[in-house]
């Protein structure tokens, strides 16, 4: 039997799909804040300025041009508000005039530094004020700033050294303000790496898509008669329209779909371009014409400067240097990150510790460890080879120098790899199909709490244009992102580029320290962790190399492994 609703059944069932309505609101309204909230949780935030590196400002700030490059934003992979915000990150003074005359570039010889009002002692913990005074080769005060000097405090008895940043005042003087960290004695170093003169020259170079390092493409094929034909052809990068280092239809072109890097190869005289099998490093082609090549002559770069060299006395003091707090990601890196002492590296940043081998093997239990990068990183590599109990390095039928490599420890079940970052790449010959951008690895990575991103590429872009390094890194920084918002529990270490042994128009510090800006600013405000060995190896007694001492890389894994197992 049907029974006719009543009105009170009408206006319960009525008021029951109002509410079912605004409950569906309400959900959709949650879903979507979350959806924000998740998407917002990682972003690129526009570059904070640093300290800067100049006291005063004039007309002859470093400008690279992107529309003189023929490049795009897009290119770039950064807005115009942050290409900005990076120009004066990079600023660099520069001579107020061509200079024609070797006499009127800066001296190593008559420049000078002094410790402004020393004192008899000092406690740890306080700083004393050092003024750096340029000279040419006439003894005259350098009118404008823009010479590249380096600093540091030391002690070769206790095995202690601390970085010192120079100031550049734009008026021919400098200053360095040195934190005292240890008790004891300490002693001042300056040099001058290169004249203001030569850095004008580099800064020119770093914006142009001159050759000056070049490579090999090894192409093979089959040939009559079962034969095999073998090519080898000059290769390059191409960047920008008019990026190609030989012009019109010469070349076999090679893009990367997703980094959009394009790599050229002289176009074989027998083979198709589909044969290319082989990456090789080339040879090098100076830019400089006879003038500029007078300038950067041995006996003027990197040449310590005569100064104050009486013992800075430093008395004990209650006050701790190195910091407390919890290694974790997203720290910052001021100036001293830290300092050494007995051999050993303090952080001011973060607490940090010496890792036994034992200790190693259990900071990385049932972790995957990714390294990618140049031979520096490998060295971390070879490294935890030596030293972790049972990691046995597998044969994957690769170069131990080119790679990729893996080594494997089953019992605590770890895994480190390492790879060779993508081109442009100075190794010796290698497998073209091994050559991986780091962006392209990483969007390969499922991430997560086990998983531990190491990467570093500085030391083979120093031969390349500045404006393309940019793009690179603004690459990577698109993968990591995304790799944090998929697995935010990811730990991601970028190692900074460090100095080397290298202080020619071809691979110097100037380049590397330009290229470290570029990292550190453009990872500014995304949660991973920047290791600055920079001041590691610029601060240590030992010989400078691009590899550095076996000490150093040991103080560099504590470091790494101190983010990786915070204590």
């Amino acid at each position: 039997m049907l029974i006719s609703p009543t009105n009170d059944a009408s206006v319960h069932r009525l008021r029951e799909r109002h509410i079912c309505v605004i409950l569906l609101c309400i959900w959709i309204a949650s879903c979507m804040a979350l959806w924000k909230l998740m998407d917002n949780s990682i972003h690129v935030k526009k570059f904070h300025i640093p300290s800067p590196k100049q006291a005063l400002q004039n007309n002859n700030s470093f400008g690279i041009s992107m529309p003189y490059m023929g490049i795009s934003h897009e290119d770039m992979r950064i807005s115009l508000d942050e290409w900005k915000s990076l120009q004066e990150a990079l600023d660099w003074p520069s001579p107020d005039k061509e200079i024609t005359q070797l006499n009127l570039s800066t001296s190593p010889v008559h420049s000078t530094f002094s410790i402004e009002g020393l004192n008899g002692s000092y406690k740890v913990g306080e700083k004393i004020h050092v003024t750096i005074t340029a000279r040419d080769h006439n003894n005259n005060l350098k009118p404008y700033g823009g010479d590249f000097f380096q600093a540091k405090l030391f002690n070769l008895q206790y095995k202690a050294g601390v970085f010192g940043e120079v100031v550049d005042h734009r008026n021919g003087t400098y200053s360095v303000d040195f934190l005292l960290p240890w008790k004891g004695q300490a002693q001042v170093s300056v040099r001058l790496m290169h004249s203001s003169e030569v850095v004008q020259i580099l800064k020119k170079y770093s914006e142009s898509s001159f050759p000056r390092s070049h490579y090999k493409g090894h192409f093979e094929g089959p040939g009559h008669n079962g034969a095999r034909i073998r090519e080898v052809v000059e290769c390059n990068l191409k960047w920008g329209p008019d990026g190609s280092w030989i012009k019109g239809n010469c070349c076999c072109e090679y893009k990367d779909a997703k980094t959009g890097t394009v790599w050229q190869c002289q176009r074989p005289k027998t083979l198709s371009c589909d044969y290319w099998v082989f990456h090789e490093i080339g040879g090098f082609q100076s830019p400089l014409n006879p003038f500029e090549k007078k300038l950067y002559a041995r006996s003027v770069t990197n040449i310590p400067i005569t100064g104050d060299k009486r013992a800075i006395n430093v008395l004990l003091n209650n006050k701790d240097i190195g910091s407390k707090e919890r290694c974790r990601s997203g720290l910052s890196t001021p100036i001293p990150t830290g300092f050494y002492f007995q051999d050993v590296w303090k952080s001011i940043v973060c607490n940090t510790k010496h890792f036994s081998h034992l200790e190693m093997g259990n900071c990385l239990k049932n972790k995957i460890v990714h390294m990618m990068g140049d031979s520096t990183i490998r060295q971390w590599f070879e490294y935890f080879l030596q030293t972790v109990p049972g990691l046995k390095r597998m044969d994957l039928h690769t170069s131990p120098r080119n790679g990729p490599l893996m080594a494997v420890e089953l019992e605590n079940n770890i895994i480190v790899h390492w790879r060779p970052h993508g081109l442009p790449l100075r190794f010796y010959k290698m497998p073209a199909a091994d050559l991986h951008y780091i962006s392209n690895e990483i969007d390969y990575i499922t991430g997560g709490h086990h998983t531990v991103v190491v990467f570093t590429i500085f030391a083979h872009l120093v031969f390349h244009p500045i404006t393309f390094y940019v793009h690179k890194v603004g690459t990577i920084r698109q993968a990591v992102i995304a790799l944090l918002k998929r697995a935010p529990t990811t730990t991601v270490i970028i190692k900074s580029g460090n100095t080397g042994f290298t202080k020619d128009e071809y691979g110097n510090d100037w380049y590397r320290m330009q290229l470290n800006t570029v990292m550190r600013e453009m990872f500014r405000g995304i949660p991973v962790v920047y290791l600055d060995v920079w001041q590691m190896t610029s601060c240590h007694y030992t010989v400078e190399d691009i590899h550095p001492a076996g000490v150093i890389v040991s103080n560099e894994i504590d470091m790494l492994l101190s983010y990786i197992c915070p204590t």
